[in-house]
């Protein structure tokens, strides 16, 4: 890569480490905030979902502004945002405030993500731009994995407010790479943003997510008629919003991109896979220390390896699926995590991190790595350069929404209460889902055809 593109990558990998990060940093401190401010398991679940709503509903959003008003614009206001937001969650005296500035951060980091990866997919071509997918990937996959153990770090020797405030220091070097990239902004004339669409989608997923949260804590009580009115308004909402993408002259959802088989498969695959590591994730770094009695440290700790080994793997296997195709990686990894999470299984009453806890890790580690770059490349692939933005934020809408229906979904799954027994049924659940996004995988994504140069480099004396 030429030294602006190796830019490009940085400035991308840093506005989109911070909107990972803080999507799972907060998980481990969620007890401590309870702690300090209040609330039980549905509070804990509000302040993860309150940022993943608004995160998940308006990436779309910026996804569509991000192709018509040019990638560094929206980064740049989602810089800016995230890092006002940032400070007003670490700052927030009440739980109820606290809630409301993660939904402002969600705002804000939705223009991150797709504005961050499409700087990415229009700067660069094959195998540039596959390895520095590989590359994004595993910066990104890393801090979702990191947060907790820099959470907890944080948690058990400072306070949990300053969780929060570490988005500072990245948000400004981008800030500052941003005045040093010489790409030009490309926007399109005439471009529109549909507003109404918008609405729609988020106060279809907002009812939805408030009646998962609550029905099951409110079952028998006066309160359980109007949650199911929620969910069922939340469901008419979101199917109006679809319905309008169909007739809208500037969609937010474009439904022509889901005629190729491999954007459609690879994002049902990925509302699988990241429900998946949602609830994972999640589970984990509360019931270790709820349950098991962990410090938060070691907690975040637990995840260490994972993050490693992501780490580690994923821009060479980011490379080989450029060379291979990504069907395979994406068939094989979600059952490697699959089989990571059953080792969880294994966690009883008298807790014993080193034999109950990192063999899991370390598998759901390899798997990973063998899954992100692919599905990331696959579904970028089968969309037009021209469309990276908004293809990059339908999977990151996706894979968001996965995760806020999961954590939404916690109680009915563990049966109200996150004991061993709740762990236990949590850990079949991720299982479920990944072995569902592997075989999603296996029967809907083709791999892209070779080009005559690709074939020419595996039959060169080097390749051999």
């Amino acid at each position: 890569m030429t030294p602006q593109q190796r830019l490009v990558v940085a400035i991308a990998v840093l506005g989109s480490f911070v909107a990972f990060l803080d999507g799972t940093v907060v998980n481990v401190a969620l007890p401590a905030i309870a702690r300090e401010l209040g609330g039980g398991l549905s509070t804990q679940q509000w302040t993860v979902d309150a940022y993943l709503v608004t995160l998940g509903a308006l990436i779309l959003v910026a996804g569509a502004a991000s192709d018509a008003y040019g990638r560094i614009l929206v980064l740049r206001i989602g810089l800016i945002g995230f890092g006002a937001a940032s400070l007003a969650v670490a700052a927030a005296p009440t739980i109820e405030l606290l809630i409301a500035a993660r939904a402002v951060q969600g705002i804000a980091g939705a223009f991150l993500v797709p504005s961050s990866l499409a700087l990415i997919t229009s700067t660069m071509s094959d195998p540039a731009r596959s390895r520095a997918i590989g590359l994004w990937t595993a910066m990104t996959t890393g801090a979702m994995i990191v947060g907790p153990l820099l959470g907890g770090v944080i948690v058990d020797h400072a306070s949990w407010r300053w969780v929060f405030l570490i988005n500072v220091l990245p948000i400004g070097v981008a800030l500052w790479l941003l005045t040093r990239l010489d790409v030009r902004d490309e926007r399109r004339a005439g471009a529109r943003i549909d507003w109404w669409g918008a609405t729609l989608c988020t106060a279809g997923l907002g009812l939805a997510v408030l009646a998962l949260i609550e029905l099951p804590t409110a079952r028998g009580t006066a309160a359980t008629p109007w949650l199911w009115a929620a969910l069922a308004a939340g469901v008419v909402l979101f199917a109006a919003f679809v319905l309008r993408q169909r007739a809208a002259p500037h969609p937010l959802l474009p439904l022509d991109l889901f005629r190729s088989r491999t954007f459609s498969a690879g994002n049902l695959a990925t509302l699988f896979i990241y429900a998946a590591l949602s609830l994972n994730g999640f589970v984990i770094a509360v019931y270790l220390q709820q349950g098991a009695g962990l410090s938060a440290t070691l907690a975040g700790l637990a995840s260490l390896p994972t993050t490693i080994l992501v780490i580690a793997l994923s821009s060479r296997v980011g490379v080989l699926a450029g060379r291979f195709g990504p069907r395979l990686f994406m068939t094989v990894g979600p059952l490697v995590m699959a089989t990571g999470c059953l080792l969880l299984l294994t966690v009883g009453a008298r807790f014993d991190y080193w034999w109950q806890i990192l063999p899991g890790m370390i598998v759901l580690g390899l798997g990973l790595a063998l899954t992100v770059s692919p599905l990331t490349s696959a579904i970028l692939g089968a969309a037009d350069p021209e469309r990276s933005g908004i293809a990059s934020a339908v999977n990151n809408a996706v894979a968001r929404v996965a995760g806020l229906l999961s954590i939404a979904s916690l109680a009915a799954i563990t049966g109200g209460a996150l004991d061993l027994t709740g762990f236990h049924r949590s850990v079949w659940v991720t299982a479920a889902l990944l072995v569902v996004g592997a075989v999603v995988s296996a029967i809907g994504v083709r791999n892209p055809p070779r080009s005559a140069d690709a074939r020419a480099s595996d039959d060169s004396p080097a390749a051999l």
